[in-house]
């Protein structure tokens, strides 16, 4: 990142995979993502997390990246649903198994809280699995709202779920 304010004006999404090729549907969110919604600036290492919420089921392969849109952030949460959909996602269990998650994290540094959606997101401060690959691509941004960096919100988090940073060959 060239600057600051530059990376106020990114939308970080999460994204998580733990059914199937784990690998292959966060590079087939990657893509559709960058030709839907706009380009991917940053992108994270992919990380390997036991499941949050709900710890009977396979675990995650998690990653962040960082993207510029054009459109609004209710824009931007329609196109991630259709995705998710065409990729085969059921929404029928919370925390449950799952092929593709994809979450707005950050809308540049804007706060939102409707019905549909909220920003930041609001168990960003909790989870390791969005906090360390976040932290990887953006220590020093402030979330919205609050007074502490990403890195702050992770040193302060007491969530002890594993992390794993994934080897590029696995």
């Amino acid at each position: 990142m060239n600057s600051h304010k530059e990376q106020q004006d990114l939308i970080f999404i999460g994204l998580g995979s733990n059914l199937g090729d784990r690998r292959y549907h966060l590079q087939n969110a990657r893509e559709q993502i960058q030709t839907r919604v706009g380009p991917i600036i940053r992108m994270s290492s992919i990380y390997e997390s036991a499941p949050w919420g709900q710890s009977d089921q396979p675990w995650f392969y998690n990653q962040v990246i960082a993207i510029q849109a054009g459109t609004g952030p209710h824009h931007v949460l329609e196109q991630l649903f259709a995705i998710e959909k065409e990729m085969g996602r059921v929404r029928d269990e919370r925390y449950g198994p799952r092929i593709i998650d994809l979450d707005i994290l950050l809308f540049g540094r804007q706060i939102i809280a409707d019905s549909i959606l909220e920003i930041p997101h609001p168990r960003i401060a909790v989870r390791n699995f969005v906090l360390i690959p976040l932290m990887e691509i953006t220590t020093d941004l402030t979330l919205p709202g609050s007074q502490k960096t990403i890195e702050e919100l992770y040193l302060e988090n007491t969530e002890e779920l594993d992390v794993c940073l994934l080897e590029e060959d696995q």
